[in-house]
């Protein structure tokens, strides 16, 4: 009977540790699940949809009007400046409920477009209100 114990609780840690769960985006172009699954990111803190995002995001402009809004992008500034004004570039835009707290000119030298430890620290208790993504990679 201890035996059979054991072996139960050692196969349950063993699939508790291989079953975690895998972040919602993978790749850019599956950005746009988070917008199929808007609802489950509604009225919460932007970190909890930050944590569903696996690629790096790379480039990122705060708009301070009404509502306040993230743009967030995969590629860099020097990319995005390189692509063609027609081209469909894949954008992420979280619109937060709170006033955002965004000045360009404070954010650190080269760093300006990134998004960073101290941002997701910053804003993470922001409450998304609107997921909107346009564009493709």
């Amino acid at each position: 009977m201890k035996n059979t114990i054991k072996t139960f609780a050692i196969l349950f840690l063993l699939l508790s540790y291989g079953c975690k769960a895998q972040q919602m985006v993978q790749t850019p172009n599956e950005a746009y699940k988070l917008k199929e699954n808007e609802q489950q990111f509604l009225n919460y803190p932007l970190k909890n949809l930050l944590k569903e995002i696996k690629p790096e995001i790379k480039f990122v402009i705060g708009t301070v009007d009404y509502p306040s809004y993230f743009s967030f992008r995969f590629i860099t500034r020097e990319e995005l400046s390189r692509k063609s004004i027609d081209d469909k570039i894949l954008g992420l835009y979280v619109y937060v409920k709170e006033p955002l707290d965004w000045n360009f000119d404070k954010r650190p030298k080269g760093e300006e477009y990134q998004w960073t430890k101290e941002d997701v620290k910053k804003y993470g208790n922001l409450t998304v209100i609107r997921i909107k993504v346009i564009g493709k990679n």
